[in-house]
């Protein structure tokens, strides 16, 4: 007999099909052409593990007219296994955001506290003259 305040176990066949399904939506999508949604998202093509739980993320702030150029750099270095284990773009502001027109662009890691590899992804970053303003841990 099941305990009826158990949650039942996630499916995760289900969730690994969104998962997937979302990754192929976000491979062609524009950022600056999307009003739903809130983020697009990219991988790299090659699975280099998961994160810590003291994951983190450097943040660049672009614009929406610039957010196309920007994201096609960040999306081209991330699936060749340049920089982190996930990026992603905001398609729209925060709400309450001051200016409408400023994207967040953020580009995970997979440990904080691994310093090598959060200056390494910096480093990939600025090569790309995209220089972020700041970096922030989970």
């Amino acid at each position: 007999m099941t305990d009826p305040h158990t949650p039942p176990a996630p499916n995760l066949a289900l969730i690994q099909q969104v998962q997937r399904a979302r990754m192929l939506h976000d491979a062609q999508a524009v950022p600056s052409a999307l009003d739903v949604g809130y983020w697009v998202e990219c991988k790299p093509a090659v699975d280099g593990g998961y994160p810590t739980p003291r994951a983190g993320g450097w943040i660049i702030l672009t614009t929406r007219i610039q957010s196309d150029a920007h994201w096609a750099l960040i999306k081209a270095a991330t699936q060749a296994g340049r920089l982190g284990y996930k990026s992603k773009i905001s398609t729209s502001p925060a709400p309450g955001q001051a200016n409408a027109e400023v994207r967040m662009i953020v580009v995970r890691t997979r440990d904080a506290d691994d310093p090598a590899d959060v200056e390494r992804v910096r480093a990939a970053l600025v090569e790309l003259e995209l220089h972020p303003v700041r970096y922030e841990r989970d």
